[in-house]
């Protein structure tokens, strides 16, 4: 009431409110599976494994969508976006904001939800290590950003990343409806280019000039400053944007043979309906007449003459 504004930091507290979202992300997952994704199930009649992936796409569409709007909505109102200097001024960004604190808290307890989900929904053992490397990098990642006090780089870098993760879900459930509609494919690719290389800008220019520049260089862990003093050196600096570079390389190599793969299968797919479209014309029976050809004449299966013989009158 009096405009005081109140922020929040993190502590061993955010624990026990983690662990009710938890339980919290356990029933909003439920109620998706049971009153959306099963409905569509029972009408599709997807095989084991296609119903798997459909049920793990649509609930990560939910996800997803609703992160970017979240997300999308927490960095404009705090200014993230139209300042983009907030990224790195002020370093260490200790105090949170509400809104923003809340968010990566929902964030961690989702991901960890989504461990006891992996028995529950029934994952096929062959799935397992995937998901697990997945959600263990997205766990690693919100939870160095919301303890090494990078929480406004790691917003804008969760929303390129959830935002490319929509397309590409989506366009598996639009392709699981419909085997040949892969447009959103399309789609998802040229939005995963940009994110790509909007994510690598953006780690170039808070690492290679943004953190340099903080005022405070010493370290300070009860502060939280945990890294301008290590970019405040030159070598440590171009490491460290170097395994930027190489990673991004590294994903965009995978996305790319991934695309070419995806291409040849349906160039090769395309050339064999051909193929066969050309040898069913080919192989259509000639109309013959009945009965066989004996000496040039035409002759009956009884062995008598297909033409009707004249009766002579009386």
């Amino acid at each position: 009431a009096d405009g005081e504004l109140v922020q929040y930091h993190y502590g061993l507290k955010d624990l026990v409110t983690i662990l009710f979202y938890i339980f919290i992300a356990i029933i909003l997952h439920a109620v998706v599976q049971e009153y959306a994704l099963d409905k569509i199930n029972r009408r599709l009649h997807l095989s084991k494994v296609k119903h798997s992936k459909f049920n793990e796409s649509g609930q990560l569409v939910a996800f997803h969508l609703t992160s970017v709007i979240w997300c999308l909505y927490v960095v404009v109102t705090e200014g993230y976006i139209s300042n983009p200097r907030s990224l790195w001024e002020n370093y260490p960004h200790v105090y949170l904001p509400f809104q923003v604190k809340f968010f990566y808290l929902c964030q961690l307890a989702y991901w960890l939800h989504a461990l006891p989900e992996l028995y529950f929904q029934k994952v096929r053992k062959e799935e397992i290590p995937r998901q697990l490397r997945c959600i263990a990098l997205y766990l690693v990642h919100i939870t160095g950003a919301y303890l090494l006090n990078l929480t406004r780089l790691g917003l804008i870098l969760l929303l390129l990343q959830y935002l490319a993760e929509f397309f590409f879900h989506m366009a598996r459930l639009v392709y699981f409806t419909d085997e040949n509609n892969e447009k959103l494919f399309n789609v998802w690719a040229v939005v995963f280019v940009v994110t790509r290389l909007f994510t690598l800008t953006l780690y170039i220019l808070v690492i290679g000039f943004g953190l340099p520049r903080v005022e405070n260089q010493a370290l300070d862990p009860e502060r939280g400053n945990f890294f301008s003093f290590l970019f405040n050196n030159i070598l440590f600096r171009m490491s460290v944007l170097l395994l930027v570079c190489l990673f991004q390389a590294s994903v965009m190599w995978r996305f790319i043979h991934f695309q070419l793969r995806r291409w040849r299968e349906y160039w090769n797919e395309q050339s064999s309906r051909k193929r066969a479209a050309s040898a069913k014309q080919q192989a259509k029976p000639l109309k013959r007449d009945s009965g066989y050809h004996e000496n040039g004449v035409v002759k009956a299966e009884n062995g008598t003459s297909p033409r009707t013989k004249k009766l002579k009158s009386p």
